[in-house]
């Protein structure tokens, strides 16, 4: 039983040999396809940047006509309150509350996409410039292995010795140490949004528990409104 266990281990030993050599073979043809599949990467993260600008921007845009619409009937209560009419003051201020609720929600929704055009933008550059000099490195491992082999065919024509090749294993952990940092960075987004979620609980609890004033109801927008008429 031992002997053939150890045959069984000396032919899995074999096997990983075998694998090694094929990897390190082909070491520069994988580096150049991870970069094919890192650019393609790029321009998915690009596309995606330009869908949530462009989301951001209809936002941002909803805000505005939000903030026209309050205004709007800020001027309607207050003719009403002019006219002693305060039934139809109160009946603007519910709808001027509503559209600042909305207004908020609104708001809070382009702040998010405004967030995530920043982190996003930051981690493509950081990728680019990465995968610019991931690629200065590659050029120059090639030219640096076009010139090992040339003075392995010298040496061999000459002295019938063989050169070894370490340049390929190097690139690897290249690649290996970028891949760590990518990692890196998306979990410190994730962080950053856990962060926010919870800074978000943190103000409804407050709200819900009346520490800070809600500042979206009818009346506090009537008091508000009854504040300016007597000014």
């Amino acid at each position: 039983m031992n002997v053939w266990r150890k045959l069984l281990t000396a032919v899995r030993g074999g096997a990983h040999e075998v694998g090694e050599a094929v990897v390190d073979s082909q070491a520069l043809r994988i580096l150049d396809q991870e970069i094919r599949d890192a650019d393609d990467e790029l321009h998915r993260s690009r596309e995606a940047l330009a869908g949530i600008m462009a989301r951001q921007k209809l936002a941002a845009e909803r805000v505005a006509k939000l903030q026209d619409q309050i205004t709007e009937y800020e001027g309607y209560a207050l003719k009403a309150l002019d006219a002693d009419n305060e039934t139809l003051a109160r009946e603007v201020a519910e709808k001027i509350a509503a559209l600042e609720a909305q207004l908020g929600e609104e708001r809070h929704q382009a702040d998010g996409y405004a967030n995530s055009v920043a982190q996003l933008r930051k981690a493509i550059t950081q990728a680019e410039g990465n995968l610019k000099r991931l690629k200065q490195q590659v050029d120059t491992v090639k030219a640096t292995e076009s010139v090992h082999k040339a003075q392995l065919a010298v040496s061999q024509r000459h002295s019938g010795s063989q050169a070894k090749m370490h340049t390929a294993l190097e690139s690897l952990e290249r690649i290996k140490q970028k891949q760590a940092e990518r990692g890196a960075r998306m979990e410190a987004a994730e962080e950053l949004a856990a962060e926010a979620n919870l800074d978000g609980q943190l103000e409804g609890k407050l709200r819900a528990a009346g520490i800070t004033p809600d500042a979206g109801s009818a009346d506090s927008v009537l008091a508000r409104l009854k504040n300016r008429a007597t000014t």
